[in-house]
């Protein structure tokens, strides 16, 4: 596949490195020092495009490659409010669009472990739930997008908890997720069940980019030559 990069951060940079390992080739690279490149002469020659920036670009980048024909692959967090409008979009021009949380296989199936662990504690009230979360200084949104998911998956059978906060709370009704920012941690997320007797915890933790990146690229490999919206548990067939 000819792929473009839209981010060519460190995390742009270990797609490449495994999208090339694996012989396709980086056609495009968009960075904020060249955005304007992202245009319908650069990406004639693009087969799926690989977005990875930040909250505040994602869903304008996502919105120009669904308008130029060009399916993506996107795993920027913090800019689902515009989730419906991206999807409204990529449905009228019969587009394609992959968006995940999270790439890496490992996180794919804690999802699944997490929604079973809540499933299970649901008739066990007697236990109190939280979260935390650990990125690197560079993480730009908190809680994380993954973190996210994975609260709301909770949510979804916690039927005494309301919703999550991004703060520490007394209040039963909220699930609180701490988030916490130290280099150089790539990631980990925890969710812990506490009452009088004993804790019970699931976490995961990455040890580098390379999961995320090669979930990223396996995406692209599936993506590749379809129409309509996906998620990785498509591609992981989950």
């Amino acid at each position: 596949m000819n792929i473009a990069l839209i981010g060519y951060g460190k995390m742009g940079q270990a797609i490449e490195a495994i999208a090339i390992e694996k012989g396709h080739q980086i056609v495009l690279k968009i960075d904020i020092n060249n955005a304007s490149d992202l245009n319908k002469e650069n990406i004639a020659k693009v087969d799926v495009a690989i977005e990875f920036t930040g909250p505040h670009s994602a869903f304008n980048n996502v919105m120009k490659c669904l308008e130029l024909g060009i399916p993506v692959v996107c795993g920027s967090t913090g800019w689902l409010d515009k989730w419906e409008e991206a999807k409204s979009f990529c449905e009228k021009q019969q587009g394609s669009l992959l968006y995940a949380s999270n790439y890496s296989i490992g996180v794919n199936l804690f999802f699944e472990i997490n929604k079973y662990v809540a499933q299970l504690m649901s008739s066990h009230p007697e236990y109190q739930v939280a979260m935390e979360e650990i990125h690197h200084t560079q993480k730009k949104d908190a809680p994380s997008g993954t973190a996210i998911t994975l609260a709301e998956q909770v949510l979804g059978f916690i039927k005494q908890k309301k919703q999550w906060v991004n703060e520490p709370s007394q209040d039963a009704a909220e699930l609180e997720i701490i988030s916490k920012r130290i280099d150089p941690a790539p990631g980990t997320h925890s969710i812990k069940y506490t009452s009088l007797v004993d804790d019970i915890e699931i976490i995961h933790t990455a040890h580098n980019r390379v999961g995320f990146a090669g979930g990223a690229v396996l995406a692209a490999e599936f993506l590749y030559q379809k129409k309509g919206i996906y998620s990785m548990k498509d591609v992981l067939g989950l």
